[in-house]
């Protein structure tokens, strides 16, 4: 369908918008020149259409028996025959898109939506010989570190039904924990996998900015977005790494070339000789559980027994660096994720203008059924942006760099840090009438630890450490940008020398089915 003409009470509009005095002459001219530039977009339109692959037929249903809430749909889409993930079953995080199944992305907003083009990272678990079994549900347009911003329901943890899974990877790491799946996709911008694999008990790891292509996820914020892989162990988590990692030739987060991880094949290697720092910073917050920091500080010193030498280190700006994250998470994703639909503009890059579309026009229908924490990015960012006209995000992403090199500076003496995933373990779920102060604390105040290497870059995992009063603790090591197999490999050193990390009781089988 053609574009409509702006008639001259529309040019009024966008000329107002931009500041722009016209008198009636000057717009009757103005609707004139725009319309004549609309020819272009006409045109791409047609060719774009042409060129557009068709939507796949793949059935799914929505599951009647999920007491955890945690699958968006469930369907079952085999790979290739033979490959490292033969036999093996994937959750797909519900930002991700699988083309031919739903996609809502934890919102009503996106109800309806079904993607055409499958992700990247879908295209190679598949070539891999994985088996999809299902999307899993996450937080609302992933904005929250806890599980019950998502639509229709809640994610409930299977350690504990009254508390959180953690998010925005929500359903993963429950689905994960109780035996459902065996691997999972989840995605990263402010904690998103290692959130909910520290709550839930499983491993989680972001990689490297850039390592793994974004090409076919829904975008928050470029410079800070992340896919990764979820499992019970650490090496399945570097199998599904090897199988995900590598340039697609699409994603502009990623360098032109990227060597092979090799993370699996590191794992067997000697661990001795290496340093490992406690990270000062991590431990002892305004929000801190003791119990939770010191069952961290025990783990990190029975990697002693393993060979590896144990420092504290600090780096002041792994406080500063929570500033920094907060104005790019605000005002960046204000831009692109809200107002900009999802992928903003002016980047190279495989865009999806189904979705672009879809949202942007259910964003001026169902702006109220936005997440509270994506009304406050969307106001907050406005607001900073208006009143700054852009400069605080600018000063924040030159930062960055400063983050990323207080890191790396650590990271010459050392070759990982540790420091506790989150400050405590998994809390209530809140009541439905929880108030705004309640709600926000609920969803963001446990990322101070995790949301500074989204910033920065550097590859991050998640591993059990010792429970607090029977709920998982999660420690994280950290390691130098790419380096992400040697971050893996010691983590694999502890899980071996811990005799493997314990799973949740089976869910009983009268567990009611929760309302979603």
């Amino acid at each position: 369908m053609s574009l409509p003409a702006p008639d001259e009470n529309r040019i009024g509009v966008l000329a107002a918008h931009f500041g722009f005095d016209l008198d009636a002459a000057g717009t009757a001219a103005f609707a004139s020149a725009v319309g004549g530039t609309l020819a272009a977009s006409d045109e791409v339109a047609r060719l774009y259409t042409a060129s557009r692959p068709p939507v796949p037929e793949r059935t799914w249903n929505t599951p009647t028996d999920d007491p955890l809430g945690a699958w968006a749909v469930r369907t079952t889409i085999e790979g290739r025959g033979g490959g490292p993930l033969a036999g093996r079953t994937v959750a797909v995080k519900d930002n991700v898109a699988v083309a031919g199944v739903p996609m809502v992305n934890g919102t009503r907003v996106l109800e309806g939506f079904v993607p055409r083009r499958d992700a990247t990272v879908v295209q190679r678990v598949l070539a891999a010989g994985a088996t999809i079994t299902g999307k899993s549900t996450c937080e609302a347009l992933c904005f929250s570190g806890a599980s019950f911003t998502s639509w229709p329901a809640p994610v409930r943890n299977p350690w504990d039904l009254t508390r959180s899974a953690g998010g925005s990877s929500s359903g993963n790491g429950a689905l994960i924990a109780s035996g459902q799946v065996d691997l999972g996709i989840g995605g990263d911008q402010g904690g998103s996998v290692r959130i909910p694999a520290a709550f839930c008990g499983i491993v989680g790891h972001k990689p490297t900015h850039g390592l793994v292509p974004y090409t076919g996820a829904f975008p928050i914020e470029n410079t800070i977005d992340h896919l990764g892989p979820m499992a019970r162990t650490v090496s399945d988590v570097a199998l599904l790494l090897d199988v995900l990692a590598g340039a697609d030739g699409f994603d502009h987060r990623q360098p032109g070339h990227l060597d092979p991880v090799g993370a699996t094949a590191g794992l067997g290697g000697d661990v001795r000789g290496l340093t490992v720092g406690i990270l000062r910073e991590g431990f002892g917050t305004a929000v801190s559980d003791g119990r939770v920091d010191a069952a961290v500080r025990g783990a990190a010193e029975g990697l002693r027994a393993l060979g590896v030498e144990v420092v504290e280190v600090s780096v002041p700006w792994h406080t500063d660096a929570m500033a920094v994250w907060n104005v790019i998470a605000t005002e960046g994703a204000a831009r692109q994720m809200v107002e900009g639909t999802g992928y903003g503009m002016n980047t190279w890059g495989q865009y999806d203008p189904e979705l672009v579309e879809f949202y942007g026009r259910r964003l001026t229908e169902r702006a109220n059924d936005l997440s509270e924490t994506v009304k406050l990015v969307a106001m907050s960012g406005r607001y900073t942006f208006e009143e700054g006209h852009g400069s605080y995000y600018a000063m924040a992403r030159n930062l960055a760099y400063d983050v990323r090199a207080a890191y790396d500076r650590v990271l010459g003496d050392v070759d990982l840090l540790v420091l506790p995933t989150l400050p405590y373990v998994a809390d209530e779920l809140p009541p439905a009438d929880v108030d705004l102060p309640g709600y926000l604390g609920a969803a963001l105040s446990m990322i101070g630890n995790v949301a500074p290497f989204d910033v920065s870059g550097h590859p991050a995992v998640s591993v059990p450490a010792p429970a607090v009063d029977g709920l998982p603790v999660g420690m994280m090591l950290v390691g130098r940008r790419f380096a992400d197999a040697q971050v893996l490999q010691v983590a694999h050193a502890y899980e071996m020398s811990v005799g493997g990390f314990p799973s949740p009781p089976p869910l009983a089988a009268t567990v009611p089915v929760l309302a979603r």
